[in-house]
């Protein structure tokens, strides 16, 4: 990684009480309106590092109606529209609201990881025709258009199933739901209350990465990184130097005008019929169980839906391009899912809060579920272990798997989602250059292709958190437990 300037270093809000080596609070008596404290995940370093707009976003997020315990903002922490990018918040389903602002544009991003019983040594001479072909097969950049284009009402009963539809299809196995998340399908999506706005540019993207920070990645994991031998043999990861496919993408235009168009609708409404006031209109909301929130949450399920969808199409692509180039199917290349984790959304699901099991609506925004062993959800593989987490790093470091941990009911068993970017896009764009960057991280052994050498840019290992710290702090802080690290070799870049 380039090496660079020191970054600066924050001074920190007056009132924030440090409560353990990881975990720090703003009292409600930080902010007017707080209706609970609001706790953050750090270190003091990653505190001081974080942008100073990530304190008052949370204590923002405190203020909401509804809201119970606390705020929460993970390690990864950093501004973004509304809640913190690691924003976690759970309501009272008959009291409290629903915000867009708490789930993020790109509504159900989120993580796949696959393995395979691949080696790098077999995998290494094959690596630039592989990235070659998942870089033609699997569309990326703004504005990108799938190979596959429905029909309206395909496109509509796509978001209605979600992943069954692609069962349906022929571009699933049954396996493949079994291991994605609520099994790759929000039940009571509602394609009626979607503006046809959405569903035109939802038609036209699905099995594409998107720009930005999604990406479609090529891992080793080497002896040397894994954590727990024993939970890593279970998730598939079994042999020396083997072989694992990851990528982050979401719902894409599709989710961006479902967000759009209820948070403008929000934004009028919130007031005038609702009484409810909020210190940063990218807060707008209404209450969950008002039609106009009861509206949202039905077609925010429709792009939960198409999302699930669009990265089980790319994982259909992947094995497609694996296949062609080993000239076997991809069964016989072990090429099978681990998991597939959101992060982006908002679900009712049952919690203990103060001795009492309750049903909470609970938003992450840039913050991923990690359910202990035993969790209701969990697919039977994983039952007695826990849910497989998979946390992203930059393209330059590495990403993680992890496990939940029965101790993670202290954030309604919620993680970090990835490093957490350090500095902005346009600081990035001014301290690294694509073509300068996508060259030192081949001679370092990743070979990339992008749709965008600006946007590489953008991404450069240096504008992000070391995950490695990120990781040490999520397990000391007892969110999830890492099982192993893996290593980047080849990028397909947004």
């Amino acid at each position: 990684m380039d090496s660079l300037p020191s970054l600066p270093q924050h001074s920190l809000p007056a009132g924030l009480t440090r409560l353990s080596d990881t975990l720090w609070e703003l009292p409600i008596a930080f902010k007017r309106g707080m209706r609970v404290p609001a706790r953050i995940y750090a270190t003091e370093a990653l505190l001081r590092r974080m942008d100073f707009a990530v304190f008052d976003q949370i204590a923002n997020v405190a203020t909401l109606p509804g809201i119970v315990k606390y705020a929460f903002c993970m390690p990864d922490g950093h501004s973004g529209y509304g809640f913190p990018i690691g924003g976690v918040a759970a309501m009272d389903p008959r009291t409290g609201v629903i915000s867009p602002g708490g789930i993020g544009f790109d509504i159900n991003c989120g993580m796949r990881l696959a393995v395979t019983s691949l080696t790098l040594e077999q995998v290494q001479p094959r690596l630039h025709e592989l990235i070659d072909g998942l870089y033609r097969r699997v569309p990326s950049g703004v504005g990108g258009r799938g190979s596959l284009r429905l029909r309206t009402d395909d496109f509509l009963e796509l978001a209605r199933t979600g992943s069954r539809w692609c069962l349906k299809n022929g571009y699933a196995t049954a396996e493949d739901l079994a291991l994605t998340e609520d099994g790759g399908c929000a039940e009571g999506a509602d394609t009626a209350f979607v503006s046809d706005a959405a569903i035109g540019r939802g038609q036209e993207q699905l099995g594409t990465l998107g720009s930005g920070n999604h990406y479609l990645e090529l891992q080793v994991a080497r002896p040397e990184n894994i954590r727990d031998p024993a939970t890593a043999s279970a998730f598939g990861f079994d042999r020396p130097n083997q072989i694992a496919i990851m990528f982050h993408c979401g719902s894409r235009g599709f989710g961006h005008q479902i967000a759009s168009d209820y948070l403008k609708s929000f934004s009028k409404v919130m007031g005038p019929k609702f009484g409810i006031s909020v210190d940063d209109r990218e807060l707008a909301c209404a209450p969950f169980d008002s039609p106009e929130g009861q509206a949202y949450f039905s077609a925010m399920k429709c792009a939960i839906n198409m999302s699930f969808a669009n990265r089980q199409l790319i994982l259909h692509r992947v094995r497609e391009v694996f296949s062609d180039v080993f000239g076997k199917p991809a069964e016989e290349l072990g090429l099978r899912m681990v998991y597939d984790v959101a992060h982006n959304t908002a679900k009712l699901e049952t919690h203990v809060l103060d001795g009492h099991r309750r049903e909470l609506l609970v938003h992450r925004k840039g913050a991923t579920r990690a359910l202990g062993p035993d969790a209701e959800g969990l697919p039977g593989p994983y039952r007695k272990l826990g849910q497989p987490v998979i946390i992203g790093g930059s393209m330059e470091t590495g990403s993680y798997l992890l496990v939940g941990v029965r101790s993670g009911l202290q954030t309604f068993f919620s993680t970090a989602h990835g490093s957490g970017r350090l500095m902005s896009r346009s600081q990035a764009k001014k301290l690294f250059q694509g073509g300068k960057l996508s060259q030192s991280m081949l001679q370092r052994g990743i070979y990339v292709k992008t749709a965008s050498l600006a946007g590489l840019a953008e991404e450069a290992g240096g504008a992000y958190k070391d995950i490695d710290e990120v990781i040490a702090l999520t397990a000391e802080a007892g969110l999830s437990r890492p099982v192993v690290k893996l290593v980047p070799i080849g990028n397909v870049k947004g």
